[in-house]
């Protein structure tokens, strides 16, 4: 028998980052956590920047903590969607990369839209209309020395791996939430840059999951360890790596990888462009081996975390993550709730002025909801008001693609927070399964077992279903199943 493969997954979150040893046999599947650093976006004279160079010294400091406790058969990376670096000529880096909840996008839409217009931008890209898209990032740098000097535009993930290995490229999953991807053909629509008028030549050689990228240059052996380790190019999007670690056993599933975002949706065989799933915002993007993650962001656990922020810099005692899921659970039910979607609630605030907490009372009195005023208050209006948005886009998704949703996976951080998961089962009225918490390092560890065909010859992971059963024998899951008396419907209503 093959000895199992053992890959450094690399998983960044716009929180904090993990480098995990992930080791994968034909009846073996485990993380070890060897590396966690935490990661944020940084203002400066009023934007947000990601520090990407500092990013890359704790990813490689973490593969060599794979390489030093064990074998090292492989690296991936997986990380958030839209942000990206641009390289000049000489493949250097022109400026830090912005982050997505920066405010230089503020209008930029409306300019696209006068070019081309929503239905065309969607049957093209099939992309949920967000501000921070990777398109209206770039428009809104038309005219800047950046973007007149850029050779190559490199999304977060693809530009971790150009530094690791020198090689240039652009993975599918990520690319396709960019806004500049045909979601029909699979491939760039220069098309469509130009008609926007952006510099199409930036858009570099499209890869996809399992595609060998190449080994590590020397620099990055030499600090390893180790050399000629390949790094292969897994679902780079996060969210695409945990949909391919969902433990489902049928077709008949929703998901919510639930974390700082949660996208809620389906896994199809082909998108859906209708002008319904337009004008609903639902967004077509690629998943592992080719398929169709028909999704929608929602604003998710970052409400609770920016709030958690807020209380902790007033030094309000006893206000803990745990305390306040407690006090949450016994708080009264539906009691408040808001549109966790609304725009306001996207960018950080401060502690003294635009604090989120302030900005879920403003919402609470704009809706003629009782306000919240304490944390414990807040926190069960927030989880609340997810479990209707969970509710609402499970249905509308299902009711869109012309499917059947018997079951709820939920993946990523927020599997672990019992109390949304249970409201998640109520709202929905189906059984929710909790876990994998690491479902984006397990996808991604299985991507680079398959392409290394070091487990069996490769025989025993051939498609999603054989990786999606490993996961089951190998992890647990916990089951809510939907208990009776709140009137989901009514507070439904509430919020129109």
């Amino acid at each position: 028998m093959t000895e199992p493969v053992r890959v450094a997954a690399v998983d960044l979150g716009a929180t904090s980052g993990r480098v995990m040893a992930c080791r994968v046999g034909a009846r073996t599947l485990h993380l070890e956590e060897l590396h966690r650093f935490p990661n944020g976006a940084v203002p400066v004279h009023g934007s947000l920047f990601w520090d990407a160079l500092g990013i890359h010294r704790e990813v490689l400091h973490g593969i060599r903590e794979v390489a030093r406790t064990g074998r090292l058969h492989g690296i991936g990376i997986d990380s958030w969607a839209v942000d990206y670096g641009l390289l000049d000529g000489a493949g250097q880096l022109l400026a830090n990369p912005r982050s997505h909840r920066d405010r230089r996008t503020d209008g930029v839409p409306t300019r696209v839209r006068q070019l081309v217009s929503d239905a065309e931008l969607y049957d093209v890209t099939g992309l949920q209309q967000l501000p921070f898209n990777t398109v209206y990032q770039l428009v809104s740098e038309l005219g800047t020395p950046a973007l007149e000097a850029a050779e190559r535009m490199l999304l977060l993930p693809d530009l971790l791996t150009y530094w690791l290995t020198g090689e240039v490229g652009a993975e599918r999953t990520n690319a396709s939430t960019t806004g500049l991807y045909d979601v029909r053909t699979g491939e760039w629509s220069f098309e469509l840059a130009r008609r926007i008028g952006l510099p199409w030549s930036i858009l570099p050689p499209l890869r996809a999951p399992g595609d060998v990228v190449g080994p590590v240059v020397d620099e990055v052996a030499e600090y390893v360890g180790v050399p000629g380790v390949p790094v292969i190019s897994v679902g780079s999007h996060d969210t695409a790596s945990a949909v391919a670690g969902v433990p489902a056993e049928s077709e008949s599933f929703a998901y919510i990888s639930s974390g700082t975002w949660s996208l809620v949706g389906l896994e199809l065989d082909a998108a859906v462009l209708s002008a319904d799933a337009r004008v609903a915002d639902f967004t077509n993007e690629t998943g592992v081996d080719g398929t169709i993650r028909f999704l929608r962001n929602v604003m998710g656990l970052w409400v609770l975390s920016e709030s958690l922020r807020t209380w902790a810099d007033r030094r309000l005692r006893d206000v803990t993550l745990p305390s306040l899921l407690a006090g949450a659970a016994e708080a009264p039910a539906l009691r408040t709730v808001v549109d966790i979607d609304d725009p306001r609630l996207l960018a950080p605030g401060t502690v003294s002025t635009n604090s989120m907490p302030a900005r879920i009372q403003e919402l609470a009195h704009e809706a003629g909801e009782p306000i919240p005023r304490a944390p414990v208050a807040i926190t069960r209006t927030i989880l609340d008001s997810l479990a209707l948005a969970y509710r609402r886009n499970v249905r509308l998704a299902a009711s869109l693609a012309g499917r059947e949703v018997d079951v709820v996976h939920v993946v990523g951080g927020g599997s672990q927070n019992e109390l949304l998961c249970q409201l998640t089962a109520d709202a929905l009225g189906l059984p929710v399964l909790a876990g994998p918490a690491e479902a984006a390092a397990l996808g991604n560890g299985l991507v680079q077992a398959r392409a290394l065909r070091r487990i069996e010859g490769g025989a025993d992971l051939p498609d999603l279903a054989a990786m999606r059963a490993l996961v089951r024998r190998t992890q647990g899951v916990r089951r809510y199943d939907p208990r009776p008396g709140l009137d989901w419907d009514a507070a439904a209503s509430r919020l129109g």
